[in-house]
This record gives C-alpha cells, sequence and structure tokens, in this order.
C-alpha cells in the first residue's frame, strides 16, 4: 500500500516518518528525489540556471537553495514556473521508485513523504494520504526557532503554501503533532494497525 505523507512547513512530518520507517514502513523522499533532479550536471539544472540566472548556483554549480529560495518565496510567477520545470521530472522519479520498492517488497507499507502533496493535486497517486497536523500558530512559532526566521519571513513561507486547515480537510488521516512525542507515537501505532488489516 502506498501512503502519501504531507504536512505543513515545520509540522514534523519528517518526525513522524522516522516513527514509521521504525515500524517497518519503507520511506520514498520527494524532497530527496527534488534534490537529485538538480545535481550538478542534471538538465534540471540547466533549465533553473536558464530561468533564474546564474545567481542561483552556487561557485561550484551546484543549486544555491537559499537564493532560489529567496526568489520564489517572494514572486509566485517564479515559484509557478520553478514548478513547472520540476514536478513532472520529480514525479517521474517519484513513481519510479513507487513501482521499484513495491515489486521488491509487495506486503510493506510504503510511505511517500511529498511535502506539497496537496498543492500539486498528487492524491491520486496514492491509496491515502497522512497529513501531519499542528496548529497554524504553532507552526508559525517552529518554523521561526528551527530556522532562525523572522516573523515576516516565516509568514511568507507559511504563505506559499496551502493553510494546515485546508490540508486537514482533504486528508484521508490526520496524525497531531501538537502534543507530546508519546501522542504522536500512539497516534502512529494506530495508524500502522489499522493499515495491517
Amino acid at each position: 500500500m502506498n501512503i502519501g505523507l504531507t504536512g505543513g512547513i515545520a509540522c514534523g512530518k519528517s518526525t513522524v516518518a522516522a516513527m514509521l520507517v521504525r515500524r517497518g514502513a519503507l520511506l520514498i523522499d520527494a524532497d530527496l528525489i527534488a534534490r537529485e533532479v538538480v545535481l550538478p550536471g542534471a538538465p534540471a539544472l540547466a533549465l533553473v540556471a536558464e530561468r533564474f540566472g546564474s545567481s542561483v548556483l552556487s561557485e561550484d554549480g551546484s543549486l544555491n537553495r537559499k537564493a532560489l529560495g529567496d526568489v520564489v518565496f517572494k514572486d509566485e510567477k517564479a515559484r509557478k514556473d520553478l514548478e513547472a520545470l520540476l514536478h513532472p521530472r520529480i514525479r517521474a522519479l517519484m513513481r519510479e521508485r513507487m513501482e521499484e520498492t513495491h515489486s521488491s517488497a509487495p506486503d510493506k507499507l510504503v510511505i511517500v513523504d511529498v511535502p506539497l502533496l496537496f498543492e500539486s493535486k498528487l492524491a491520486f497517486m496514492f491509496d491515502s494520504t497522512l497529513l501531519v497536523y499542528i496548529p497554524r500558530e504553532l507552526q508559525l512559532s517552529r518554523l521561526q526557532s528551527r530556522d532562525g526566521l523572522t516573523s515576516e519571513q516565516a509568514e511568507s513561507r507559511l504563505a506559499a503554501q496551502m493553510p494546515i486547515e485546508e490540508k486537514k480537510r482533504l486528508a484521508d488521516e490526520v496524525i497531531d503533532n501538537s502534543g507530546t512525542i508519546a501522542d504522536t507515537e500512539r497516534q502512529v501505532d494506530e495508524f500502522c494497525k489499522r493499515k495491517e488489516r
């Protein structure tokens, strides 16, 4: 079974993914795939540099994620352009990895960590979707403290994503990560038991 795991920025999605892996699930990380498609020498990196200029490249020719982020988090058209360049490549590689994983371990739960699952309209790729949720106010404070951002910077990053309450409405299942680690672990256990049936 393929589960699309998502959440808002700073909601603890990686923490929940790690909990699922400890319980035997196999993980495919869309962020790692997104990094892979823009490695030096990859065709997508050349397209990104062509569209956004050499300022988004580091001296060694790799993608300067911070410089690119500064552009796309402030300009919706730039963000859409970036998505149009990268998303088809990421989706194709993600689908390939899902098929490989299912073929090699057909009885395992396959968790695909996709930060922008709903924004990218990818729910159709999965048997079920699972959202890691925290209320927006907590999301904002965790993001500021985790990344050392100002309130304005954190707000702009949240504004670039679908509101967490809307994601909650769209998700098939929700794990609320606003309590203790033990609370989250208990919810992950319950989720795994439901999927084993």
